[in-house]
């Protein structure tokens, strides 16, 4: 048996994982983020065009919600598939995955391209930013099957304990849009379509490096024509987990158009474009904490499945410790440098400003969400959908949505909206911590079972 979690010390094994995981998912990241750096630097037009693309932000979101329906489902499916030594499972739901996403990215491309006007003005748009955030969607949208693909399917790779490969699909695809962004933005004049056009042959060139993956000869697993043929129980079983991160994403695209309605309304488009450097900022400093326990989440699925729950234990403890260090270093660094980091997106004085006041107020007790990580990872990994799912909706849509609407009318403005996101960290998060912590760990047996070979 190939890449066996259960063989060595739990903590190097997710350490193996979540290493190359952080790294691919960094370049992911800062192939985004330079976009929005060049874009906020265009000259004469930056403000504006940044604005745009904090409105498009919604609409990406729900694809990549679309995307974990299925990806993140299937995966601790596959994972303790895996570990239970069941082949045949983790290969039917490897195709189902496919199947689900392919069919999914075409009905959002067609849908979100045909109805791209009303969508943007239902988040936010206005007629001056409307025309920034047109010009990159119609172009992203392009590219829809790509993202999803790569994205959703990525995972798998590194399910199967290949996660330098899983690191290369990102590497490949981020280096390429690092230099086309200033080729296309600048060197052709092509401003912000050219973004979304880099962005969308870059995808498209990290799909084909997973689809080698998958055709080649050093994969474990493939994806057969066989496995495609939707099995209702089955897909009912992927989407129960892959709920937890579809509404996790969901929500944060409902938070993200809330948001921009009530900056709008209680401030301008220049708290919409610093919403955008916050949420840039936010994507950052959470990475880390994200790949660990992403990079957890097979091991801890496949010890499950393989019954060795003293390891499972073991990878828990440290995926929260670890992850809460982090998070209060990452805490410190925001309230001590925020000018400077607002100012590498803009160099208008006046957006700087409300940026830094935006990222002290949204950044305080960031270190709970070190809480609701663990514990929504936990919960996933150990097929505990309903848990997952309702805490996802907890910290969002019952927290800081409400938040988002209720403390700017209450007389806090526009640092009203900042002002939910760490209050629903601080409840939301130890909520979802101590539910995990007494529903499931403290459940768990403190010894390993015999595993039930598969005949």
């Amino acid at each position: 048996m190939k890449n066996d979690f259960s063989d060595g010390r739990v903590k190097r094994n997710i350490i193996i994982q979540a290493v190359p995981l952080f790294a691919a998912q960094l370049v992911h990241l800062l192939y985004n983020i330079v976009d929005r750096i060049y874009i906020g630097h265009m000259e004469g037009t930056g403000t504006l065009a940044l604005t745009g693309i904090g409105i498009v932000f919604p609409l990406t979101t729900l694809i990549s919600a679309v995307t974990l329906l299925f990806g993140s489902g299937g995966t601790p499916i596959f994972s303790i598939a895996r570990g239970a030594r069941d082949e045949s499972k983790a290969e039917k739901v490897l195709g189902h995955c496919f199947m689900l996403i392919t069919a999914s990215s075409v009905i959002l491309f067609i849908v979100c391209y045909l109805f791209r006007r009303p969508i943007l003005f239902l988040f936010g748009a206005e007629e001056l930013s409307y025309q920034y955030a047109d010009e990159y969607l119609r172009f992203y949208l392009l590219g829809t099957f790509f993202a999803m693909f790569t994205t959703g399917m990525n995972g798998f790779i590194n399910a199967q304990g290949y996660p330098q490969i899983g690191m290369g699909t990102t590497l490949l695809g981020a280096g390429i849009n690092l230099v086309l962004d200033p080729l296309f933005i600048f060197g052709l004049n092509m401003g912000v379509a050219g973004a979304a056009i880099a962005t969308v042959i870059s995808q498209g060139i990290s799909a084909l490096w997973v689809l080698l993956f998958f055709i080649g000869k050093k994969n474990m697993y493939r994806i057969r024509k066989r496995n495609m043929r939707l099995q209702p129980r089955l897909v009912g079983e992927i989407v129960s987990l892959g709920l937890t991160g579809f509404i996790m994403n969901g929500t944060n695209c409902l938070v993200q158009i809330v948001c921009n309605k009530c900056l709008l309304f209680y401030g301008s488009e220049l708290y919409v474009g610093a919403m955008t450097i916050v949420n840039s900022v936010r994507e950052i400093l959470s990475l880390p904490v994200n790949s660990l326990t992403v990079g957890a989440s097979p091991v801890l699925s496949y010890n499950f499945g393989a019954r060795k729950y003293s390891l499972v234990k073991k990878g828990i403890r440290f995926t929260v410790l670890i992850g809460l260090i982090y998070t209060v270093a990452a805490w410190a660094a925001v309230i001590a440098v925020p000018e400077f980091l607002v100012s590498i997106f803009t160099p208008d004085p006046e957006m700087v400003r409300i940026g830094a006041n935006a990222l002290r107020i949204y950044f305080f007790g960031f270190c709970f969400m070190a809480f609701q990580f663990g514990g929504q990872t936990c919960f996933t990994a150990l097929r505990c959908p309903r848990r997952a799912i309702f805490f996802s909706l907890l910290r969002k849509a019952f927290i800081v949505v409400p938040l988002t609407i209720f403390l700017p009318m209450m007389g806090y403005g526009t640092d009203g909206v900042f002002m939910a996101e760490p209050i629903s960290n601080l409840i939301g998060g130890l909520a979802c911590f101590t539910t995990m912590y007494f529903t499931l760990y403290r459940r768990l047996p403190n010894e390993d079972m015999p595993l039930e070979t598969k005949t």
